[in-house]
C-alpha cells in the first residue's frame, strides 16, 4: 500500500498506481496534520509534493507511460 521512508531527515510516501488518483491527506494520516483535500498530479513525473503539508509522494515504478490515443 504505502510506505514511508526516511532518508537524510526527509521522508516520502510511496504510492501504487492502483491508488490513483492521488490526493493528500491520505487515510491514516494524523488528524493534527489535516488540511483540505488536494488532488496531486503524479502520473507524468512520478513525483508530487503536497502544497499544504509538503509531503513528497513517489509513484512506485516511476511515471506512467501514455498509451497511444489516450
Amino acid at each position: 500500500m504505502k510506505e514511508t521512508i526516511h532518508c537524510c531527515n526527509r521522508g516520502f510516501t510511496e504510492v501504487e498506481p492502483r491508488q490513483l488518483p492521488l490526493y493528500c491527506p491520505q487515510p491514516g494520516m494524523s488528524r493534527w496534520n489535516g488540511h483540505p483535500r488536494v488532488f496531486l498530479k503524479i502520473e507524468e513525473s512520478g513525483e508530487a509534493r503536497c502544497p499544504y503539508c509538503g509531503t513528497l509522494y513517489v509513484l512506485k515504478g516511476g511515471p506512467l507511460k501514455k498509451v497511444a490515443g489516450h
